[in-house]
């Protein structure tokens, strides 16, 4: 009867030093999962920057020179939502001093209307990008086409 004794106490010896290995392994992967969680939660926020931040450019730039006089592209950063737009007109092929080398188009709208004589459609994209999550080495880069009506008085 003595000598069982001792046989008990090994089995739960082993049965606890297993539940610890299980409890522990489980914890870690619940870490891993929520440092998972909080890095879809970082990238949607930084979509919704990007996306609010080019809708409010677009707001702000509609009719005037940066849509339509632009020949060579540009830099606006938006301090507000933490990204930066690159402007580029569509036709530009930019150098290293980025200076257009080729002419910006002027070519007919994707929306045609009466009487539209002498309206021409300059067009640009805004490419904008974001860095997010653990010391910024996320990045996520959305780029948007758009046309602005111009009056082709040549």
């Amino acid at each position: 009867m003595k000598k069982q004794q001792g046989v008990v106490l090994f089995f739960a010896l082993i049965v606890l030093v297993l539940m610890t290995i299980i409890g522990v392994s489980l914890a870690v992967n619940s870490t891993q999962s929520i440092k998972m969680a909080g890095s879809g939660a970082e990238r949607l926020e930084a979509i919704s920057h990007i996306y609010g931040s080019q809708e409010r450019f677009i707001t702000q730039n509609q009719g005037n020179a940066m849509m339509t006089d632009l020949t060579a592209p540009a830099q606006v950063n938006d301090a507000q939502m933490g990204v930066s737009h690159a402007v580029m007109p569509i036709g530009c092929n930019p150098d290293a001093d980025s200076n257009c080398t080729s002419p910006v188009l002027d070519t007919g709208c994707a929306r045609k209307s009466r009487g539209s004589l002498g309206i021409k459609c300059r067009k640009i994209e805004v490419t904008t990008s974001a860095r997010y999550g653990r010391n910024n080495l996320g990045q996520l880069v959305i780029s948007s086409g758009m046309e602005q009506q111009v009056l082709d008085i040549r």
